[in-house]
């Protein structure tokens, strides 16, 4: 089997990669992650994944490159990761009672052939209406300040939802296992 390099230093991605009980390693790509001007949050991320396992191709002779890359989107606008508990406060005031869509792209590059294979995996969350009072009690619980939309889904985050749409809830983590086992298989990685 050929090398899996992950090109990401996210501690979240290293778990959702480790679930496959593949052998990889982790390479932190250096890439402008700044938006072009009209690009869709779809565009974004699939560029994004693809430059991110370019950028570390370049420092194989071969070896398979997992790029990932992941927006939420509330009512058209690109959310970040709040970083500061004000921010995280008004992203969880903005989504209560709302849905938000995150974008996913995921890109895997041959170093060797520089095949690449890439797509974009979307996936909703629908917000229970939040009180002040609840949002202050989940962000002193679990803060999420490194987490695009101020929530971890794998943890207390969870309790904030409706419901949740798509085909790989791992997608709203970071990386789409699902579609990630596909992409290998069609470079000759069968998984289990």
């Amino acid at each position: 089997m050929s090398s899996l390099i992950l090109a990401s230093s996210s501690p979240y991605r290293q778990q959702l990669l480790s679930r496959l009980g593949l052998s990889f390693r982790c390479h932190s790509p250096d890439i402008d992650e700044t938006p072009l001007p009209a690009e869709t949050p779809q565009q974004l991320v699939l560029r994004l994944s693809q430059q991110k396992a370019e950028a570390v191709a370049g420092h194989y002779r071969k070896g398979l490159i997992i790029g990932s890359d992941q927006v939420c989107v509330n009512r058209g606008h690109i959310l970040g990761k709040p970083g500061t508990l004000a921010n995280a406060r008004a992203q969880l005031a903005a989504a209560s009672g709302r849905h938000v869509t995150f974008y996913t792209g995921l890109a895997l590059l041959d170093a060797a052939s520089g095949k690449c294979r890439s797509l974009v995996e979307p996936y909703q969350v629908h917000f229970r209406s939040l009180s002040e009072t609840q949002i202050e009690r989940y962000l002193a619980r679990e803060p999420a300040l490194d987490c695009a939309g101020a929530f971890k889904s794998e943890g207390l985050g969870i309790s904030l939802f409706e419901r949740m749409e798509g085909r790989d809830p791992n997608s709203l983590i970071g990386l789409p296992l699902i579609a990630l086992v596909e992409l290998l298989a069609e470079f000759g990685v069968d998984v289990p």
